[in-house]
């Protein structure tokens, strides 16, 4: 097996990360103040969202994990820097504790224009902020094979991000809410196995002749093969509250990845499952992140999301070294042990009742550890 190419899986990492006010702590358009400020640092790194109170950064392409965590973390250092000079403070975590959307600005932008004037009232209350992690690929082919494969555990991975257990000031009893948000949007959730490259090319090209979708970019499933990139890009996660969690959780959808790949040069696979099951899980995940159980649907029970979530760092185990990313995968074993983000905002709301002190929290978290 020494011809395996695990240099291919480049890693790229989007985050989506929440503008506040300092003394309220609700979030505040910046009025893109930040953005432009960063570009003149950060170039290209640093985006507009769709509504005002939302900066979006993304790294280069990064050739391993640990390339992406210094990446990620002097994105985070920056625009807090700046968010800092500019009065404003930072947050990560999949909603707001309690700040409404309808007081919350749309960007002028025509892209985000036309989204909302067709998505209305869906696209104006997605007030959410994910994570996307890029894995890069040898070729389209291997792409697809590689996103039909990993549609299974994108609930495992998904668990161990929840980091959205409030919306508008409610505790909404999930511990994440931000995809029960971004459902009301088309052509989301688990996507289907695709046979082929050209069967997905041939569904995306339906869907801009008929007018569905102008680009690929509209269709916004947990995960995809990207439609200008050679990767594959899981959107599933909220975004976490510290770099450590968003690099762990990069470090094992690349290890995923490169394990399927592996299986692929022994001539193996892994067993596909329908969208409708792997949306059984999805739930759950979303419901109870780690303190739930997701169905194995090899032996058709449930089982505790723990358990399965150390099964699966079990069989990504061979990967893992030659993708160099042991010590940031050791992080997820920290998430299991002291909960997800959810797990901690939960725990601070319990001893305080307070959704500021909450707020306050998630803002103490975004640089934690840097």
């Amino acid at each position: 097996m020494a011809n395996l190419n695990y240099k291919q899986f480049t890693l790229g990492v989007e985050e989506e990360y929440m503008v506040m006010d300092p003394n309220s702590r609700e979030l505040k358009s910046h009025e893109q103040q930040i953005v432009h400020e960063g570009q003149k640092l950060l170039k290209d790194k640093v985006k507009a969202e769709m509504h005002q109170a939302v900066v979006e950064v993304g790294t280069d392409i990064c050739k391993d994990i640990d390339e992406a965590y210094e990446d990620v973390a002097n994105l985070r250092k920056n625009i807090s820097d700046i968010a800092s000079s500019l009065g404003f403070i930072m947050g990560a975590a999949g909603t707001h504790p309690f700040s409404h959307w309808e007081r919350q600005l749309i960007t002028n932008h025509a892209r985000y224009n036309d989204i909302v004037n067709e998505l209305q009232e869906a696209a104006r209350s997605n007030l959410i902020f994910g994570l996307h992690v890029h894995v890069g690929m040898e070729s389209r082919e291997l792409a697809n094979h590689i996103a039909n494969s990993t549609r299974y555990f994108l609930p495992h991975v998904y668990a161990l991000s929840t980091n959205s257990p409030f919306w508008e000031g409610r505790l909404t009893g999930y511990k994440s809410f931000r995809t029960k948000v971004f459902d009301k949007f088309p052509r989301t959730g688990i996507p289907e196995v695709f046979e082929s490259i050209e069967a997905y090319d041939n569904y995306v090209k339906l869907l801009i002749k008929t007018n569905c979708v102008d680009n690929a970019k509209k269709i916004w499933w947990d995960l995809r093969v990207h439609p200008f990139f050679n990767t594959v890009e899981f959107r599933i996660c909220d975004v976490p509250l510290t770099v450590d969690e968003t690099i762990a959780i990069a470090a094992l959808f690349q290890a995923i990845c490169a394990k399927i790949y592996k299986l692929r040069m022994q001539n193996m696979n892994f067993i596909q499952y329908s969208r409708h099951l792997i949306n059984e899980n999805k739930w759950r995940a979303s419901r109870y992140g780690l303190d739930g159980r997701l169905i194995d649907f090899g032996k058709e029970e449930e089982i505790n999301t723990r358990v399965l979530i150390h099964e699966l760092l079990d069989f990504v185990d061979d990967v893992v070294d030659e993708l160099g990313s042991r010590h940031r995968l050791a992080n997820v074993v920290k998430i299991l042990e002291k909960g997800t983000g959810a797990d901690r905002q939960l725990k601070v709301y319990s001893e305080t009742n307070d959704l500021v002190q909450v707020t306050d929290f998630i803002h103490t978290q975004y640089l934690s550890n840097l």
